[in-house]
């Protein structure tokens, strides 16, 4: 593709970088950039930077944060007693989006997977181990993604803090609301019927 100046080019070049934007849907934000006043772009920038350059972790979930404590860990409406353990942000927001949860979370920052060569020493195990002695910590329920490198987490998870004698639990699988059997994969509908409750 041939640009009419190289600024644009470069523009064009880094926006294409991010996940799921190709050089077109680069070059149409890069046009509409350069459209907008120059404060607005400058503000975007800005926001940018910033957010590269000031972001940091909690110290306590290891959840992105503006300080020291994130929003969930300082406060006090959360109950402390109730832990969920993730693998990234990301699976915070989807749980906060869900308004059911009101205990804290921790971040692992990833999860065992030997072909990737991370293993438990590469996760934030140790500041979990470490939370469930130090806090009033009842229960902890592992929302970790239902593949092999999730349920093996899961497993060394379950082992290091059986000691513990804190309670451990996990999200329930199944068969999705709305979704019909027959479209189910075998492995899906066959938790469903292992994990099955009492109809009330």
């Amino acid at each position: 593709m041939n640009y009419p100046s190289q600024l644009i080019e470069n523009a064009v070049n880094e926006i294409s970088k991010l996940p799921g934007i190709g050089k077109k849907t680069a070059l149409r934000l890069t046009l509409h950039l350069l459209k907008r006043e120059e404060p607005q772009t400058r503000t975007l920038a800005d926001a940018l930077l910033a957010m590269r350059t000031q972001t940091r972790f909690c110290s306590r979930c290891h959840n992105i944060s503006d300080g020291e404590l994130c929003n969930i860990c300082s406060s006090p409406k959360r109950d402390p007693s109730l832990l969920c353990v993730v693998v990234d942000t990301r699976d915070v927001l989807a749980i906060e989006n869900t308004s059911q949860f009101n205990g804290t979370y921790h971040v692992l920052g990833g999860i065992i997977s030997p072909l990737e060569g991370i293993g438990p020493a590469d996760l934030n195990i140790e500041s979990l181990l470490s939370r469930i002695g130090d806090e009033e910590v009842k229960e902890v329920i592992l929302a970790l993604n239902p593949t092999m490198e999730g349920d093996t987490t899961a497993f060394y998870l379950q082992k290091k803090l059986k000691p513990t004698g804190v309670r451990i639990s996990t999200i329930a699988r199944g068969v999705p609301i709305g979704g019909d059997l027959e479209y189910a994969d075998e492995v899906t509908l066959g938790r469903s019927i292992v994990s099955r409750v009492a109809y009330d």
